[in-house]
């Protein structure tokens, strides 16, 4: 007995995956509606610097949210990188609640590795992938300004200005703006700044829309010994509750501190998400499901 229907084709399987990925297209217009002209901060840092994969994953990425029409600004870290230079140097690195303390030596180290080594790595990345892009290295270009977070960390800074007038020329040109963290001081020293911290500060001051970290965990989890403890969403307030319980590691602070201030500074959403994931930048931006950890500033968002 025959039902009529003709058994598949080569060429019909082609269309279901065509329609697949048109489906896929078409689930993720709202996202590229609401969230183009906007500008999104990313924290790039982790496994997704090293692995190649990974790498051009998020080139490719960073270069598809300029197409859609959103303004991706790169803020890079580079910890592994610094600690094998301080190493080859003769250094012992040091560190106090997550943050590298940081004296005259490792300053020069810091200083070469971020501007001299991944800024300009990062920078060819992108361009590589198709998107123009350029690079904020120098402590005098004055993009930020720093003051002496505490005398025991040496010439570690906390932002204190943000001057947005060249990063916002070069988004309104279709650029890429990669910014190492690093700071000249009013009181004429060099400082080194927390990535995440300077992610934070530049979200707010850009007034981005999206504040994102990359890191090398699914997100954040209530209990740091339980996987099941994953949290989806999290509300300003939970969170204050959240780093006051004690349970926050010490690598997962400075980001928790940077998403407090940038969300209270008027940035609406910040996640942490999973950077060995490919395309995680595009998962998030554009999917109902999202992944990682949102967090919110109340439940209007």
């Amino acid at each position: 007995m025959t039902t009529g229907h003709t058994a598949p084709t080569p060429h019909r399987s082609r269309i279901a995956s065509a329609m697949a990925k048109a489906r896929v297209l078409t689930e993720a217009m709202p996202y590229i509606q609401a969230f183009a002209g906007k500008t999104v901060v990313i924290k790039y840092g982790g496994s997704a610097m090293v692995d190649d994969a990974l790498r051009s994953s998020f080139a490719r990425d960073i270069t598809l949210l300029g197409l859609l029409g959103l303004r991706p600004v790169v803020v890079h870290g580079g910890g592994p990188h610094i600690s094998r230079a301080m190493a080859r140097a003769g250094i012992e690195p040091r560190w106090v609640d997550g943050l590298r303390v940081t004296d005259e030596k490792t300053l020069g180290v810091v200083r070469a590795t971020l501007a001299g080594e991944i800024n300009p790595d990062i920078v060819r990345l992108l361009e590589d992938h198709g998107a123009a892009a350029s690079g904020f290295t120098e402590f005098g270009s004055e993009l930020l300004v720093a003051r002496q977070l505490h005398p025991d960390l040496g010439f570690v800074g906390e932002v204190v200005d943000v001057r947005t007038d060249r990063i916002e020329g070069l988004l309104d040109r279709g650029v890429v703006p990669v910014v190492a963290p690093l700071a000249s001081g009013a009181d004429g020293n060099d400082y080194n700044i927390n990535a995440d911290t300077a992610a934070g500060a530049l979200a707010a001051a850009l007034e981005a829309r999206k504040l994102i970290y990359l890191t090398d965990v699914e997100g954040l989890y209530r209990d740091l010994d339980d996987e099941s403890s994953l949290i989806d969403a999290i509300f300003i307030n939970e969170l204050r509750e959240l780093l006051g319980s004690g349970s926050v590691s010490a690598g997962m602070l400075p980001k928790l501190q940077s998403c407090l201030e940038a969300l209270k500074n008027g940035v609406p959403q910040a996640h942490i998400l999973d950077g060995r994931i490919q395309h995680a930048v595009l998962l998030e931006v554009f999917t109902p499901e999202g992944i990682g950890t949102m967090i919110t500033r109340d439940k209007k968002w």
